[in-house]
């Protein structure tokens, strides 16, 4: 998605506050001299980061946490205007969301999960998924990201699926993604 608003012209920051810091590592494989700019951070220190980011000409930041770490977590919903809750259709990934849900509730801001990772051929997972996730009294994007190689490979050669991949179907689910995002958030998209 950062990398979808950069190409729409918005200066992303990506602030990764997971233990696992995926997105830095993202980053490193990427490069020193692309974009989007990616910064590790802990709650504490949350807010300098993101003023930072902003000084430095940041329009959008996306807040990378773990569903499990729940003070960083909290500190990232509360600093946001909105929560995307990604999950996958399983039932495991559909009762863990429950962490992810009570913080936004917590924070008192908009929720919605992003079904990913769905299969690739027919549709009752996804709508089986989408019908558990409304028991949470959520709301559930309306663009569905399908397991597709292009994220897979795109990942590995330090890329998004867009630009690995510029015509290819996850392109657009991500285009897309990012246009409902940005609906989602009140922003021009």
């Amino acid at each position: 998605l950062a990398v979808a608003a950069e190409e729409a012209g918005e200066v992303a920051a990506v602030i990764d506050l997971d233990p696992q810091s995926s997105a830095a590592g993202w980053s490193e494989s990427r490069g020193p001299d692309r974009g989007p700019t990616v910064a590790i951070a802990h709650a504490p220190r949350l807010k300098s980061i993101l003023d930072a980011a902003e000084a430095n000409g940041a329009t959008l930041a996306i807040l990378d946490t773990a569903p499990h770490a729940q003070s960083d977590a909290l500190a990232a919903a509360q600093a946001g205007d909105a929560i995307l809750i990604p999950c996958r259709p399983g039932i495991l990934d559909l009762r863990a969301i429950g962490a992810s849900v009570q913080i936004a509730k917590l924070a008192g801001k908009p929720a919605a999960v992003v079904l990913n990772a769905t299969p690739p051929q027919g549709r009752a997972l996804a709508d089986e998924a989408e019908q558990a996730v409304r028991g949470y009294g959520v709301a559930v994007a309306p663009i569905r990201l399908v397991q597709r190689a292009a994220y897979a490979h795109s990942l590995t050669a330090g890329l998004t699926a867009q630009e690995y991949e510029p015509n290819g179907k996850a392109a657009e689910e991500i285009s897309a993604l990012y246009k409902w995002v940005c609906q989602f958030v009140g922003m021009p998209t």
